[in-house]
């Protein structure tokens, strides 16, 4: 059994930052060459399906299609790795991800664009892009304890504000406090770490439409050496209990 204890916290930011630009750099461009497809905010899809029927706007199947998928990678992803050591999932998830981030970026290429988001092609390459963001939102439940949520901004910024707060009162316990303190900055750099993928998946897309998928493509591929050279902070012999595998 492996021993991460001496990961370098200030580096371990790195990855949650890393995967959050994944996540915000697809999402937009899903959203953008996908009839409005979320594949990370995947209960976003909700809105814009109810979008659909009202104005004929966006696609119509994607949005309908991504819940079940997401659900179903993330369910599958659990059975097979829930008692595996950290190390073995942060390792298999990471590559997998990455996988399929790049078939994402390559059956879009070579297929796309899609005018018509309702097409045979142009949803499977769309649930490409939630397989790789469901099994991100695994990755982060089951092998990387204590990082916020990577591919949503929502409860991150909430929770961001809370403990702002707190340190701002400065009423809790010293230790409590320093909880706090690390909990801010990593959900800080989270929420940047989207906000920039978003902003720069937008630009990349409308100049180079699809060819832009190799941004959270190469960020993806970058994020697995990075995870192997600074560790999570927690042992290999943890035992996993995944919480709340629904899609965000």
């Amino acid at each position: 059994m492996g021993d991460e204890s001496h990961a370098n916290p200030k580096r371990a930011f790195l990855l949650p930052a890393l995967l959050s630009m994944t996540a915000g750099a697809v999402d937009v461009i899903s959203f953008l060459a996908f009839g409005g497809l979320f594949a990370a905010h995947i209960t976003g899809n909700l809105v814009i399906l109810a979008a659909h029927y009202i104005t004929g706007r966006f696609g119509e199947i994607g949005p309908l299609l991504s819940v079940p998928v997401f659900v179903l990678v993330i369910g599958v992803i659990t059975a097979v790795f829930v008692r595996k050591p950290i190390s073995v999932i942060r390792r298999a998830l990471l590559v997998l991800q990455a996988v399929l981030v790049v078939f994402f970026l390559g059956f879009s290429v070579r297929f796309g664009p899609f005018a018509d988001p309702n097409t045979a092609m142009a949803v499977f390459v769309g649930m490409l892009g939630v397989a790789a963001m469901a099994t991100q939102s695994a990755l982060v439940r089951l092998a990387l304890p204590g990082v916020p949520a990577t591919v949503v901004l929502t409860t991150n910024v909430t929770q961001l504000t809370i403990d702002l707060a707190r340190l701002a009162r400065g009423y809790d316990a010293p230790d409590d406090l320093a909880q706090v303190q690390r909990r801010t900055s990593v959900t800080l750099v989270s929420v940047l770490g989207f906000g920039l993928g978003v902003v720069a998946g937008a630009i990349l897309e409308i100049h180079f439409g699809l060819w832009s998928l190799i941004l959270p493509g190469s960020i993806a591929l970058i994020a697995i050496p990075l995870a192997e050279s600074i560790g999570t902070g927690v042992s290999d012999c943890e035992i996993h209990h995944p919480v709340d595998h629904g899609p965000r």
